[in-house]
């Protein structure tokens, strides 16, 4: 068990991407409402409009969507940037407590996800799909990224925010984040990309500590356009240090997540 733990620590393989149906559920039951536990659904304030803007949404330039998807998108705030470019939005998320009918005039359909992972949608059903930090509390990442390949139509765009970093030690309470969530090795990441069948249109390592610690102390970091692309020089600037599992301060001080634009 210890050999195989290591394998995990050190980005080899992916926790929980093994699992079984059984483990899965349980899972899914621990993280179904993970993430509202730990906010104030009634205060709650996105904050990372503008990170999704720069290294996301500014890429598809002026681009109308039909018919777009939002993966763990809970009340479509993040959509506000390009809600005037879309036209029918289908949100897949498991909480009964982060739900809006409507969001800016707009109606959502509200899908619950299917704990085996498999989507409720036809071949090519989407011309969008966004899956901003929510990889990381799944187990079966593979089989998700799979599926949003097999529902995009040829030519669709699809944006992913994740951490590449372990977080921590997922097997001990961790204080301010749910019980399983952790990242996604970034070597296994553009495996289960390329094995998808999707184009790399742009990655770039975000999310240095500089701009979580902003989001920490009571401000949107993620939501001042000059505050992201000094994170993104800083990224840059340390993405030698790509270690998974940081073990000292020091192996801390790196970029922790990727922001992929992908198509099919």
């Amino acid at each position: 068990m210890k050999e195989k733990m290591n394998e995990y620590f050190s980005g080899e393989k992916l926790y929980g991407d093994d699992f079984s149906l059984a483990e899965i559920k349980k899972w899914y039951k621990d993280e179904k409402e993970g993430y509202s536990r730990l906010i104030e659904p009634e205060t709650h304030h996105y904050g990372d409009n503008a990170i999704n803007y720069v290294h996301g949404y500014s890429v598809l330039g002026d681009a109308k969507f039909k018919d777009v998807l939002g993966f763990g998108s809970a009340r479509g705030d993040e959509f506000v940037p390009i809600l005037d470019r879309i036209e029918n939005l289908t949100i897949v998320d498991p909480s009964e407590k982060l739900k809006e009918n409507v969001i800016k005039g707009k109606k959502i359909n509200y899908v619950s996800p299917k704990v085996s992972g498999e989507l409720p949608f036809d071949n090519n059903s989407f011309d969008l799909i966004t899956c901003f930090a929510v990889l990381h509390h799944i187990p079966n990442v593979s089989k998700i990224i799979a599926e949003f390949a097999r529902v995009l139509r040829h030519g669709g765009y699809l944006l992913i925010r994740e951490p590449i970093v372990s977080m921590g030690d997922w097997r001990k309470h961790r204080r301010g984040i749910t019980k399983h969530e952790r990242g996604i090795p970034i070597g296994l990441f553009r495996e289960m990309v390329s094995g998808a069948g999707l184009k790399v249109i742009q990655e770039r390592l975000v999310l240095f500590p500089l701009l979580i610690r902003m989001n920490a102390f009571g401000h949107s970091g993620g939501n001042s356009r000059i505050l992201v692309w000094l994170d993104y020089v800083l990224g840059l600037l340390f993405s030698w240090n790509d270690g998974y599992h940081a073990r000292n301060f020091f192996e801390k001080v790196r970029p922790q997540s990727v922001f992929f634009v992908l198509r099919k």
